[in-house]
């Protein structure tokens, strides 16, 4: 039996998306002409892949079988077309780039219109998240990471390291005065990251542990899922943070407290599979972001 490589592509489109209407707009293609392109193919198998009901679509058996035989198909083209794209030697094409959130908002994203005019054939995409993608998956081209990673099969390669330091507002510390000491922070309002959600690096909880207090339980904390937004609060004069500085640094409406204490200081690494090690857009990025750092220590 002969499969039609566009019959295939558009199973599993509409797959995918859950209905042929969705999946018009990624196929370019009308809804009738979907439904014929399927139709043919369960004739072809002489098997239904679809449930049809009036809100929508749903695999049948065959159809999660059909489903996943063409996840595996179009990754590996994915994976071909991207070692293609590698050998050429001007870089241009996608390229991907995973970023825990508050690093890609107020670090990379002030950087990237440089880039761009440097390389404008390349197409980039910033995915700004906290959780690990899969490189290896081709889920991005690129990691930026907050940590060493222990696969053999990743090429890591450490560009810096983001210092933090505790701070809070001049307003807000004028007010309720300057902790002499970390155990003094039990008497201010402490604001980090809430727990259950992706944190953004290993030592997101510093401050909590250093003022000794079970943030789940303590009445003077505020948690949010959100560097950015955890800046802006105590920017407000809401209380005391630990923030990395390269966010903090010429903001003057805040001050850094208790400098006599270490803080966290988080290697930052660039991580891209090792089959990618040819590749000419990952290597005028890497050159890009590690100039940066060079110039601009975090």
């Amino acid at each position: 039996m002969n499969l039609n490589w566009d019959k295939l592509r558009v199973f599993h489109t509409v797959a995918e998306a859950g209905s042929f209407t969705h999946a018009t707009t990624v196929l370019n293609l009308s809804q009738s002409a979907i439904s014929r392109q399927i139709g043919t193919l369960e004739e072809q198998l002489g098997v239904p892949l679809f449930h049809r009901h009036a809100r929508g679509l749903l695999l049948t058996e065959q159809g999660e079988l059909m489903l996943k035989a063409t996840k595996d198909v179009f990754e590996k083209l994915a994976m071909i077309e991207g070692k293609i794209a590698d050998t050429k030697s001007a870089p241009e094409g996608p390229l991907k780039v995973t970023v825990p959130g508050f690093l890609g908002m107020a670090w990379l994203a002030p950087k990237i219109d440089l880039f761009h005019r440097r390389y404008p054939k390349l197409k980039l995409t910033v995915i700004l998240d906290n959780r690990v993608l899969n490189l290896g998956m081709r889920e991005a081209d690129v990691a930026i990471r907050l940590f060493e990673p222990s696969q053999p099969d990743l090429i890591k390669r450490k560009i810096g390291d983001v210092t933090f330091h505790l701070v809070g507002a001049k307003s807000y510390l004028k007010e309720k005065g300057l902790p002499k000491t970390m155990a003094d922070l039990k008497k201010y309002t402490l604001v980090g990251y809430p727990p259950g959600v992706p944190l953004p690096h290993e030592h997101t909880d510093f401050l909590f542990k250093a003022a000794n207090i079970n943030k789940e339980d303590a009445q003077n904390v505020i948690l949010i899922n959100s560097m950015q937004a955890i800046l802006n609060t105590v920017e407000y004069g809401t209380g005391i943070a630990c923030l990395p500085d390269f966010m903090i640094k010429q903001n003057d409406k805040l001050q850094i407290i208790l400098e006599q204490y270490p803080t966290p200081q988080i290697p930052l690494y660039f991580v891209y599979p090792e089959e990618r090690r040819n590749s000419t857009r990952i290597a005028v990025f890497r050159t890009f972001m590690m100039a940066e750092v060079e110039e601009n220590p975090l």
